[in-house]
């Protein structure tokens, strides 16, 4: 059975040409020059052409179809609610580190959603495991010259990451590799690295066998498992003591000389969490080349000191009121926070660094991006806030006020005696220390 397709229209940018045929938000696209388009990429070649016919179905059912000439690669100016028309390719590995796994029950539907989707993958950089593709997957990546793509490989012993995924298809990564790389795909990597399992020799073998791939893998991360308290019943893993993180850091040094030596950058980059965990000085900024996986956890502290130290310099000398201010982090960028704002130098400025433990979660879970609403008002309700607390924008869902608890920023202002902001970067931290 066909998947059911459903392009709907979110956005109609004004004076665009889509905008111009009278297309409108909640407008369902069926087709394009007779395609029917099954995902963002679809439509992003479909929509390139200079002569288009596009059938449209409004909400109430009406069925219309407009003819557009254009310059080739013109912008129609839509937007859609969804990047995938057919549906999110689900997960049908049982990873032992998952972390949707780890989430307590009674949360919003979308945080229990695994997605393993190549076309995710190209669009916005989520990892995927290739376990879950079909030959026509493949054959269309090649087709479209679809790339980079980023994989989850965690290790490239067959036998090892069979275990670890619970897929017999995983032991398969690097034929899957290659068959990409061949077809033309560049590929950026991953590797949840887990003490005592795929660390120690695996490791160097992982990295040793990704290199040999060859220029077309882009880089490899390694970040370290992330577990919660919410893991009854699943197979047992720790977290990696300071000991063991230090040792991490020295064992991929080396490589990371030679790959610099024979390639002019690292090529393999350890999430920050491990010098954070070591107490291991950063990694200067020329360090992250072109930070290839910030979203993964990789250079985000260097980025934030660096763009933290440029607005520094231009802090006024003193405030013409004396001023308290408080700001709120989880416990690793307490590490990180905790220096920069002691070397603040301004004349009757005051802040105070608000550490929030994740009870939600558990206490391993250190990152900010991961504190609830509750958990943060229990930290502050009883707190000498001082003139107004700052919480950080990171532990928002993007685009909304809302934590992963579903309480509202406006929620947690409620419960909180003084203004209350968020920062979403360095330089708004900054200027809402001083000014808010």
């Amino acid at each position: 059975m066909s998947p059911t397709l459903e392009a709907i229209v979110e956005t109609v940018i004004p004076g665009s040409i889509a905008a111009e045929i009278g297309i409108h938000p909640g407008d369902e696209i069926l087709a394009i020059n007779d395609q029917k388009l099954q995902d963002l990429i679809d439509y992003q070649y479909a929509a390139a052409e200079e002569f288009l016919n596009i059938r449209i179905r409004r909400p109430d059912g009406q069925i219309w179809t407009a003819e557009i000439e254009k310059d080739y690669d013109d912008d129609l100016g839509i937007g859609f609610s969804r990047a995938v028309f057919d549906g999110i390719r689900r997960c049908h590995n049982a990873c032992v580190f998952c972390f949707v796994d780890q989430m307590p029950q009674g949360m919003r539907s979308t945080l229990y959603v695994k997605d393993d989707d190549y076309r995710l993958s190209f669009l916005y950089g989520n990892f995927i495991t290739l376990t879950n593709m079909t030959e026509e997957d493949y054959a269309r990546i090649l087709r479209l010259h679809m790339s980079p793509l980023y994989i989850s490989v965690h290790t490239t012993d067959g036998r090892l990451r069979k275990k670890m995924l619970r897929q017999p298809k995983a032991a398969e990564i690097m034929t899957g590799l290659k068959r990409l790389i061949d077809g033309g795909t560049d590929i950026h990597t991953q590797i949840v690295l887990c003490p005592g399992l795929n660390d120690g020799a695996h490791l160097e073998e992982t990295i040793r066998d990704l290199s040999a791939l060859g220029p077309a893998v882009l880089s490899i991360a390694i970040v370290p498992v992330g577990l919660t308290k919410h893991r009854a019943n699943l197979c047992p893993l720790r977290s990696f003591t300071p000991k063991e993180a230090a040792a991490v850091i020295a064992q991929v040094a080396p490589w990371q000389h030679k790959f610099r030596e024979e390639y002019g950058e690292a090529l393999v980059y350890l999430a920050d969490e491990f010098y954070l965990a070591a107490g291991a000085a950063i990694p200067d900024y020329d360090h992250y080349a072109d930070f290839p996986q910030l979203e993964n956890g990789v250079g985000l502290v260097r980025l934030f000191m660096e763009k933290w130290e440029a607005a520094r310099q231009r802090l006024p000398a003193s405030l013409a009121q004396p001023r308290k201010v408080s700001v709120v982090a989880g416990p690793s960028a307490t590490r990180v926070l905790a220096p920069l704002l002691a070397e603040l130098t301004v004349e009757n400025l005051t802040t105070r660094l608000i550490t929030v433990e994740n009870r939600f979660f558990g206490e391993e879970v250190t990152a900010t991006g991961l504190l609830t609403g509750q958990d943060i008002i229990d930290k502050l309700k009883n707190a000498d806030l001082g003139d107004a607390v700052i919480i950080p924008g990171i532990s928002l869902r993007q685009g909304d006020e809302v934590f992963l608890d579903d309480l509202t920023v406006a929620d947690v202002a409620a419960k909180v005696p003084v203004p209350l902001q968020v920062a979403y970067d360095p330089e708004e931290l900054l200027e809402k220390i001083l000014y808010a």
